[in-house]
């Protein structure tokens, strides 16, 4: 089966203007683990439970069978079933010969049927050289791309068609033992493509693709009716004389615009790589990736990444260990399955030491965090890691190489510690000091006020008497008394940090485990998925240090209905303080106990 992922030609073919290709180039690698996401997960196996239930993001299936219920509502999100999908993001173009391009992408599913040497199907067959085949349902990756002017989507758009041709395929198996056929259905699909003008130099791009099929039986099974169906659909935008907007970091200005874009189970963030400084302007960039996954503006899968695992949430290394222990048994049967799983456990097998040694973990810096003003303007939390020439001249110790070779590597980058983790600190307080070389003074200042103190015993009869303890203010230590606390890899770096009776000051409130607060994620470089929050409230579950230095609020959503359920095995939405709003002004927070413990990992009695 061909595989057409990563042997385009360049989107870009004169040398005007390189930015947008390389872009485009970039965003490859997000794009095809976008494409083949959930594909087939480990243990790689048909007959494993989680690859009986496939195909969960960018299902577009005929409209006919999508509404035989009812219609779908639509969100962003698309792990949804749904007919079509929507984009709308904001275009700058400053002059009038601007270019658009864009190619719209998806899976087409293909049965692979296996049949004997009389022709009747079979689940599985073995072969005389050894080798067993097993019927499974594969996927041929389709693109279609188009360039249109600018001019011309202003003026009714245009629409083209995405699907793609059925057929049958036939490959003979060794000695005569039966064949294999593959079958795919026809796919009925289009795409509209159009703009209109906000202002002068500024649109709104509207892209929609749908399902315009016919399903082949209303009322199918959905592992049938996505025969008819486009998977894991995404658009990747790019163009020529165009800049893109952040939706999710707009400059100010367009705030209000980019909060009008209607995006359906879709949502369009920036490629490329990062910029160094937005000096709170917000983000442009030439080229977006719209995906059914929520990713954030400028998505990279991680250098150390030596291939796709189709589950870019997970870690690398933990999926490769995990590979490597299956048994003979289920590594043929994992080859049989699919040969992209094939593959797979042919660069595990073969993967050289050094490679693997990578997927240990990385650490990009230990630059202490330097004041977020010189990140962003008016913004004072310090939390975000300058760059450029907003570092400080110093640069921290390098750790051991223990140290460097115990840090997790992630697919993705997170601010959300992993429950259960330890608990590191670079910096806890305004009057400690790091054992790294000091940020400048900005950075000390901007920081919130942290208070600790020891967890307060569970016992009935102490947690009374230990309640007034918790929320006496401490002495302001003079000079001489600033204590030094280790590096986080060092050890002793956690020490005297405890989630739960830790409070951080926020307005003139001092918030910790239990208290009350309003969620309002701030408008510029949140996390998508933070943004729908907004104005919720919430309790909070524990405050955080991060190694940066950084402070963040545990919390658990008030109207979640699986709240306790995070609550109990730790999961939890990580806000900074400034993005969170004190909902009671008065009083201190309750001591700590079973009664708001939310970090307690077993269950309380």
């Amino acid at each position: 089966m061909p595989d057409q992922v990563g042997v385009r030609e360049p989107l870009l073919t004169d040398d005007a203007d390189a930015a947008p290709e390389r872009a485009f180039e970039q965003l490859g690698a997000v794009a095809d683990a976008v494409l083949y996401e959930g594909y087939l997960l480990y243990p790689y196996r048909r007959s494993s439970p989680k690859n009986r239930v496939r195909w969960q993001f960018g299902v577009l299936l005929p409209r006919d069978w999508v509404e035989r219920f009812g219609p779908v509502a639509p969100g962003i999100s698309g792990s949804a079933d749904s007919w079509y999908q929507q984009t709308e993001c904001l275009l700058r173009a400053p002059k009038d010969d601007a270019v658009v391009r864009l190619r719209v992408r998806h899976l087409q599913m293909q049965h692979k049927q296996v049949e004997d040497a009389d022709g009747s199907p079979v689940e599985s067959l073995r072969t005389a050289d050894g080798a067993t085949h097993l019927s499974f349902d594969e996927a041929i990756p389709r693109e279609t791309e188009l360039t249109v002017p600018l001019a011309e989507l202003l003026d009714g758009g245009r629409t083209v068609d995405v699907g793609a041709p059925g057929g049958d395929e036939y490959e003979p198996l060794p000695g005569s033992a039966g064949r294999i056929v593959r079958r795919h259905r026809e796919l009925r699909a289009a795409t509209t493509v159009s703009a209109e003008p906000l202002t002068p130099g500024l649109f709104r791009l509207r892209v929609r693709t749908e399902n315009t099929g016919e399903p082949a039986d209303a009322g199918a099974c959905r592992n049938e009716a996505l025969r008819d169906a486009l998977i894991a659909t995404h658009t990747v935008l790019g163009g020529e004389g165009v800049e893109f907007v952040s939706l999710i970091d707009p400059p100010e200005a367009l705030a209000e615009r980019a909060r009008g874009c209607r995006n359906a189970f879709t949502f369009p963030v920036l490629g490329g790589a990062p910029p160094e400084s937005t000096d709170g302007e917000g983000e442009t960039g030439p080229a977006m990736l719209s995906a059914p996954i929520i990713l954030s503006d400028h998505p990279q899968v991680a250098p150390e990444s030596p291939g796709d695992l189709h589950d870019a949430a997970e870690i690398d290394e933990i999926l490769t260990l995990r590979t490597m222990l299956l048994t003979d048994a289920e590594k043929a049967e994992a080859r049989a399955t699919d040969p992209r799983a094939a593959r797979i456990l042919d660069r595990v097998d073969s993967m050289p030491r050094e490679v693997f040694e990578r997927l240990h973990g990385a650490i990009r810096s230990l630059t202490p965090a330097a004041s977020s003003g010189s990140r962003t303007s008016g913004r004072s939390t310090g939390t975000r890691a300058s760059t450029g020439a907003d570092r400080p001249e110093t640069s921290a110790p390098e750790p051991p190489a223990e140290a460097r070779s115990a840090a997790p590597q992630a697919r993705r980058e997170t601010l959300t510690p992993e429950p259960g983790a330890a608990i590191r600190a670079a910096a806890t307080a305004p009057h400690q000091e790091l054992s790294v070389p000091e940020p400048p003074a900005a950075a000390h200042s901007a920081g919130p006020e942290v208070q600790h103190q020891p967890p307060a015993p569970h016992s009935a009869t102490t947690a009374s008497a230990a309640a007034p303890a918790a929320h006496r203010e401490p002495p302001t230590p003079g000079p001489t008394a600033t204590p030094q606390r280790p590096a986080w890899w060092q050890e002793g770096g956690d020490e005297g940090l405890s989630p739960v009776t830790d409070t951080v000051l926020v307005g003139d409130a001092r918030i910790g485990a239990g208290s009350p607060v309003l969620l309002r994620p701030r408008t510029r470089g949140a996390d998508a998925q933070d943004m729908f929050l907004d104005g919720r409230s919430a309790t909070v579950a524990g405050v955080f240090h991060d190694v940066d230095g950084s402070v963040r609020i545990a919390v658990t959503v008030d109207d979640d209905p699986a709240a306790e359920l995070h609550g109990w095995y730790g999961r939890f939405h990580y806000f900074r303080p400034d993005e969170v709003a004190p909902l009671a002004t008065t009083g201190t927070p309750a001591a700590p106990g079973r009664a708001h413990d939310r970090l307690r990992r077993r269950p309380q009695r």
